[in-house]
């Protein structure tokens, strides 16, 4: 396996770890610790968790990519808002590119690993981390997200390519793909959760969630060989439609997508949404795509799944959390 940082990929990881583990965060444990036992002695009742008033249509924060990760989660309401004990649960990162974090091919292994942490401590019964690489061979994207993984046990990330693997499903929804063949743990879960990393792509502009989901069926090939492309995006989003996206915007590859090398701009943020089309819009109004700035109409696929009603896109009028970690 090829790295070309000259330290291990992972090893930014520890910094975020130390981050978690620093003085504030300890106090702030030993408060929640001590709220708790509170409750547990005396019947004192804590504020109740947010109100529907309190979630917001979209969470961004800037910090490291696990911290990140959970406080833009926790701005929409917990994974325990999203995930309930005994669920299975499926997350659908990028991993199927031979290349660190510092090339934003493929999802920060320290995001897989901190949805992974979240959907257990909301009581999944089950977690599975997958994609459909390109090819059958030992890629950096797959090997660092089952390291970030292997504390939670190793039937977590997986690269899926036997087609016994994948199940027919129709598409009710589809204009133009009305059939595919998809992931059976897909089919069978009760969550799907989106964590595409922020890049360019030379056939549909940007690929962030939405394009995102054609890494879960079999045959790609067929989208771009026998449809249109943006359209065939969006009929296959009217099957697969995740309960939460988180778009790892740490570093956006911003020219050279999808595979790069290309330019990647640091840029610390973590977009979180239950609304795909929203968070996509979002990503593609808050980052530069080949040193322009673009506006989410411009991006077809977007443009489509709003009028079709799959989510918004007009994201100045919904409602906004930022944080910084």
């Amino acid at each position: 396996m090829r790295y070309s940082m000259k330290t291990h990929p992972l090893e930014e990881q520890n910094v975020w770890e130390k981050e978690v583990l620093d003085r504030r965060e300890f106090l702030k444990r030993q408060l929640c610790g001590a709220a708790f036992l509170a409750v547990a002695t005396t019947g004192i009742r804590l504020p109740d968790a947010l109100s529907a008033a309190d979630i917001p249509d979209l969470a961004v924060c800037k910090g490291l990519p696990g911290a990140a990760t959970r406080a833009a989660v926790d701005l929409l309401g917990g994974m325990q808002a999203f995930v309930k004990s005994g669920n299975k649960v499926v997350i659908k990162p990028n991993m199927s590119f031979d290349g660190g974090p510092e090339t934003a091919t493929n999802t920060h292994p320290a995001v897989i690993r901190e949805l992974v942490a979240m959907c257990r401590e909301a009581g999944a019964s089950r977690v599975r981390v997958l994609d459909h690489p390109f090819r059958q061979v030992k890629l950096a994207g797959i090997e660092l997200a089952q390291e970030a993984c292997k504390a939670f046990g190793e039937d977590i990330v997986h690269a899926l390519y036997d087609r016994d693997l994948y199940r027919s499903a129709a598409i009710p929804g589809g204009v133009s793909l009305r059939q595919t063949h998809v992931m059976v743990d897909v089919l069978d879960a009760d969550v799907l959760i989106a964590a595409p990393v922020a890049k360019t792509h030379n056939s549909t502009g940007v690929s962030l969630s939405m394009k995102g989901m054609m890494g879960l069926i079999h045959d790609r090939e067929v989208m771009h060989r026998d449809h249109e492309l943006d359209p065939a995006i969006v009929d296959l989003c009217t099957l697969l439609r995740p309960g939460l996206v988180v778009v790892d915007a740490t570093r956006v590859l911003s020219t050279g997508g999808p595979r790069g090398p290309g330019k990647v701009i640091q840029m610390d943020t973590i977009i979180a949404s239950r609304d795909t089309v929203a968070a996509d819009a979002k990503t593609v109004q808050m980052c530069e795509w080949y040193g322009r700035r673009f506006e989410p109409r411009q991006i077809r696929h977007i443009q489509l799944a709003h009028e079709r009603g799959l989510g918004r896109m007009d994201v100045e009028n919904l409602t906004a959390k930022a944080r910084e970690i």
